[in-house]
């Protein structure tokens, strides 16, 4: 009976070897995200040689095209970096710490400690993908009046408040998470 749990355990443990297929898969879609990015960067860059020769309306048109590319290539960019951390974040929590990080004197900021770890940095980087694609469709709109504008301006107000409150939450500040560190220090 003992060899059977043993064998058992022994196949449990390394069932987890099966999230490889989700850090490759990860990386995969990570790398791919950046070369997209990068060429469309590139052919942005091409289009823009016509903006001086053009004329005023012609200039305008690039002008707004040219900011919701790049708006565009700063999300394609986060996504990319939300792969990649998830990808290394996998590896490390459930596979083996990768070596060359830990020997490494750049950031930690793909360094992933636990699963709670790993959320926050994943939720961090999703909250920036969402300021983005905010900035980009308020870029868009046209308002047609003063409510209109308000509401906009409460969605800027609410990102801002969201975003006080992940600062304030990672350095201990503000938050529940922050009270309960602060009354366990006093």
């Amino acid at each position: 009976m003992r060899f059977i749990e043993q064998f058992f355990e022994w196949v449990l443990w390394n069932a987890r070897v099966i999230v490889v297929l989700a850090v490759i898969s990860s990386l995969v879609a990570s790398v791919a995200i950046f070369i997209i990015t990068t060429i469309d960067i590139f052919h942005l860059t091409l289009q823009l040689f016509a903006y001086p020769g053009a004329g005023a309306e012609v200039r305008s048109g690039l002008h707004n095209h040219a900011i919701r590319e790049v708006v565009q290539m700063i999300d394609g960019f986060l996504v990319a970096t939300v792969l990649l951390i998830f990808a290394m974040g996998l590896y490390e929590l459930f596979i083996s710490r990768i070596d060359q990080a830990d020997r490494s004197t750049s950031s930690r900021i793909l360094s992933v400690q636990s699963l709670d770890d790993l959320k926050s940095k994943l939720a961090k980087v999703i909250m920036m993908i969402l300021v983005v694609k905010f900035f980009e469709a308020g870029s868009r709109m046209k308002f047609a009046g003063a409510t209109e504008l308000l509401a906009f301006g409460g969605g800027i107000a609410l990102l801002g408040v969201a975003l006080y409150f992940t600062h304030a939450s990672e350095n201990g500040r503000g938050g529940m998470a922050g009270r309960r560190r602060r009354k366990s220090d006093d």
